[in-house]
């Protein structure tokens, strides 16, 4: 396990960033995590976050990289509306899934098809036995976390999973990919160096697969 590109399909076009464009209006907004965050303007977060099919464009890749199958079991920590485990449903109709959020609104808004699997829950605690899973994933959603956080989290993926897992952090490699990162999120908490993600991987005894979404990553440039 390492780092890994899972390969979701984010747009490749450069995201300029002008002066200002986030606010901490914005932020505050965006922090209520509720419809104004999912489904409201874009400058407080989605700005319509709707089911677009674009997982189940990667899903084989997934399944065959964490040797998943029928008789496996699934967990999404942040799994927002549901979207990863409805097309990973849909690729394995018999698959074990379960999904977790720390607020209300997503999971109120799920797919249907999925409604039942998802518990509200915090990512630092989760409601499940030791290595009930056979993958876990937590993609851009623990990093909105306090260091504390993340470092509870990193342990919970760890205990509930059987070893594979797949995580996204906000990440930088120089002081201007940090800068950048920082205008750009609404809701990115711990952000660290690359170096220091090694360090509170090894911390946590994290030994799944990571990818560090940085403003490389996410094509960001100053306006």
């Amino acid at each position: 396990m390492g780092e890994y590109d899972i390969g979701y399909p984010h747009s490749r076009a450069k995201r300029v960033l002008k002066e200002g464009v986030r606010t901490i209006k914005n932020r505050m907004i965006a922090f209520r995590l509720d419809k104004k965050y999912y489904d409201g303007e874009r400058e407080d977060g989605y700005g319509g976050f709707n089911y677009d099919g674009r997982w189940s464009k990667i899903m084989p890749e997934i399944i065959a990289r964490y040797s998943l199958s029928s008789n496996s079991a699934a967990l999404d920590v942040g799994c927002k509306k549901g979207f990863f485990l409805h097309d990973l449903k849909a690729a394995l109709p018999g698959v074990k899934i379960q999904g977790v959020e720390n607020h209300l609104y997503p999971i109120e808004n799920a797919m249907e098809s999925v409604k039942p699997y998802l518990k509200f829950s915090e990512y630092e605690k989760l409601p499940f036995k030791d290595r009930e899973f056979d993958f876990v994933m937590a993609f851009a959603s623990i990093y909105m976390l306090n260091l504390r956080g993340v470092m509870d989290a990193l342990r919970e993926i760890q205990r509930v999973g059987k070893g594979k897992s797949y995580i996204t952090v906000g990440a930088y490699r120089t002081k201007e990919e940090r800068d950048l990162f920082l205008e750009w999120t609404l809701l990115g908490t711990t952000v660290l160096h690359v170096d220091e993600w090694f360090e509170v991987f090894k911390e946590t005894g994290y030994t799944g697969d990571y990818f560090f979404t940085s403003a490389s990553s996410l094509h960001l440039v100053r306006g």
